[in-house]
């Protein structure tokens, strides 16, 4: 049907599938299971709602239910907070009468990029929409790649992080850190799938990059609020960072990460490297703070 939410349909069978029966205290009932996860009927049970109504809201016709029907629901599938967002998300986006959208351009402000550069011993950086990197500083450029020097628009973490053969090398922990790049993305598609600029980068890394094929596939989100990082970088080795995400105020759709590594450590000893090649480099590059 042209009005069907195949997104909303997809996540819930997904979801459903990744269900293990043994962990929801329902009753056996002696049936053979031919597939992994929950039946439609057995969420419905949990979630205190009719077999025909779970039945037709997986099956994405156009129903909006209550508040509480959609955490019940959450609780039934087992849903962490970036999942029960983007199942918002989707029940709340009607599928009909959709046009693409073309967001605002995304620009940081003055003052952010002079407290980006006065990190002088913590890379960080400013993601906007669909993880475009909007700044950078000094050291985070010299820890990961010169988004600067990219053209606009290659200057994307999820494509660089996909496409790159340089992501691949830096990070020990790559499909991690790409499959992670990649649910983050889809969780922000699910809040705002009309935007042109996410259908088209979705559908360029779709057609280059088969992990992102696979993994788009799944329907699995997830938000980026901290975590680690391993690399192996080709100037000062191995290390691990740690990152915190910071939502800026004023602009809902630019998050600050911002890295340390643990005090006293061989991380903590190689980010002091990078840090004084990096001040050596510009200098000798003739760069100013900020390209």
């Amino acid at each position: 049907m042209a009005d069907t939410n195949r997104e909303l349909a997809d996540f819930l069978r997904r979801a459903r599938a990744a269900v293990d029966p043994a962990g929801t205290g329902l009753p056996a009932d002696g049936r053979i299971r031919r597939v992994p996860g929950l039946r439609r009927e057995e969420v419905a049970v949990l979630a205190g709602v009719s077999a025909d109504y779970y039945a037709r809201l997986e099956q994405g016709r156009r129903i909006v239910p209550s508040e509480s029907v959609v955490d019940a629901i959450a609780d039934a599938l087992g849903l962490d907070d970036a999942g029960r967002s983007h199942l918002r998300d989707l029940i709340g986006h009607s599928p009909l009468a959709r046009t693409r959208r073309v967001s605002p351009v995304q620009r940081v402000r003055p003052a952010l990029h002079q407290f980006l550069d006065s990190l002088e011993g913590q890379p960080a950086i400013v993601l906007g929409r669909r993880s475009d990197v909007l700044a950078s500083n000094r050291l985070a450029r010299a820890l990961f790649v010169d988004f600067d020097r990219m053209p606009a628009a290659d200057r994307n973490y999820a494509k660089w992080m996909l496409l790159s053969d340089d992501a691949r090398q830096l990070f020990l922990d790559w499909d991690v850190q790409a499959r992670a790049a990649v649910e983050s993305l889809r969780l922000e598609a699910g809040n705002d799938p009309d935007d042109r600029a996410t259908q088209e980068l979705v559908s360029a890394l779709a057609e280059a990059s088969p992990e992102f094929r696979q993994w788009w596939g799944e329907h699995r989100v997830f938000q980026r609020t901290y975590g680690s990082k391993r690399l192996r970088h080709p100037i000062v080795g191995d290390l691990t960072v740690q990152y915190e995400s910071l939502s800026l105020p004023g602009d809902q759709h630019q998050t600050l990460f911002v890295y340390s590594t643990e005090p006293a450590s061989r991380s903590r000893e190689a980010l002091g490297l990078l840090a004084s090649w990096a001040a050596t480099a510009q200098a000798g590059d003739g760069r100013g703070s900020r390209v």
